[in-house]
Formats: C-alpha cells, structure tokens, sequence
C-alpha cells in the first residue's frame, strides 16, 4: 500500500492508540507500585516489576513501528504536512517517556522487597503526593490522547505540588528520626519513594510539552521557576508562561 498522507494518518492514529494504551499500563503499574509500598506487599511488587518487561517489549515495538511509518512515507514520496511529522515524533519521544515513568515504578517496587521497617507507617502526606503523581499521569495520558494542550498545561502547573509535598515529606522524616519515631534506614527508604515519584512527574510534564508542541507548535520550557511558552523563534510569546 502507498503512503500518502491519508494513509499516513491512518497508521499514526493507530500508533497513538496503542501509546495510549501504553499509558494505562504505566499509570496502572505506577498505582500497584506506590499500593505495593504501604501494604508492604512483596508479591504485588514483583507482579510490577513483572509488567515493566511488558512495557519495555511494548516501547520497542512502538519505536520499530514509529521508524517504519517515517520510513515508508519517505520511499513513497508521502507530502507530509508539519502536523503529521509532528505528530509522529511525539509519539517517539512519548514512548520514552512512558517507559521512564515505568522504569521509575518498577524502581519503587522493587524497594519494597528491601525495605529496612515493614511495620512503621509512613508519614500521611506520603499518600497524598503518590496519589497526585497518579493523578498527573492520567491527565497526562489523556491529554496525550486527546491531543489537549489546556490539560497539558495543567499537568505543568502540577508539579510544583509534587515537589512541595517531596520537601514536606523529607523534613517531616528528618523530625521523626531526631526523635526516634523513624529510623535512619526507613527515611533512606522513604526518600528513594518519593524521589522517583518526583521523577514520575518530571516524566510527565516532558510529555505534555510534547503535547503542547504538537498542537500548537509552541516550545514550553522551565525558567527561573515558571513555565515559559517560546514560539518556534526561540522567543517568549506575549503571557510569557
């Protein structure tokens, strides 16, 4: 079959179905990962660490599929418009993404086979923050789906939260071990969960700046703390954020 361009969007509708796909995966582990933690539960854990194989296989075969699409309109002579190139390599740069935050999931999971206390609780807000990340990640996925740039900057907005509520966590660890109700070995497990909680919403936010470049054309970058839209130019566009 030739690849002209409607056939072109055909095959990328398709690919980003199965990314989205992908992305249930990803939010579904990130959950069992972050439930495998507080019910201190070795089994749910490793069946995490078991659909990271799943999702690492699932990346290579969107990748070799990406490659393939590119490769077929170029022999074809397929006039492509930006758009669709666009689209095409947001999905490759999603799909990397995606397999980041399930790396960072199976990581969280695979602590709790060693985690030093099986009985202290963590600290409440600990919940609060894996419950955000979980949030991000669907409106990430569903903005990603729906190719909607308002709930991509949404998920932008999002992480400061996350990150305010890793600072809380820390210093309300480093209380709890001067007065003896934390030991040291469970606030360096404490850190490592939500370091790659942090890291799951970073994962994320790159996404939706990828979302937002599809859609818009526009480049979205962090400075001085603040979220800045540059149009293709390289300058800030008249909100500035």
């Amino acid at each position: 079959m030739t690849t002209t361009p409607e056939v072109f969007a055909e095959k990328l509708a398709g690919l980003r179905a199965r990314l989205s796909a992908q992305g249930g995966d990803v939010r579904a582990m990130a959950e069992g990962a972050f439930e495998s933690v507080y019910a201190r539960d070795a089994d749910g854990a490793a069946e995490v660490v078991r659909m990271d194989d799943r999702v690492d296989e699932a990346d290579l075969a969107i990748e070799r599929s990406a490659v393939e699409l590119l490769a077929a309109a170029t022999r074809d002579g397929a006039a492509l418009s930006d758009q669709q190139l666009r689209g095409v390599l947001t999905c490759v740069k999603v799909n990397n993404e995606l397999e980041r935050i399930a790396d960072a999931a199976s990581a969280v999971a695979e602590s709790v086979v060693g985690l030093s206390d099986r009985t202290t609780p963590f600290p409440k807000t600990t919940r609060v923050m894996t419950n955000s990340v979980l949030g991000i990640i669907s409106d990430t996925v569903e903005c990603f789906g729906t190719l909607d740039a308002g709930k991509a900057k949404v998920v932008l907005a999002s992480e400061g939260a996350v990150l305010s509520f890793s600072s809380l966590i820390l210093r309300d660890a480093e209380e709890r071990v001067a007065d003896g109700r934390m030991s040291v070995d469970l606030a360096f497990d404490l850190h490592e969960i939500t370091s790659q909680a942090v890291l799951m919403a970073d994962h994320c936010t790159n996404i939706a700046e990828q979302v937002i470049f599809e859609a818009t054309g526009t480049v979205v970058r962090h400075r001085e703390g603040a979220w800045v839209e540059l149009p293709m130019g390289g300058r800030p566009g008249p909100n500035g954020s």
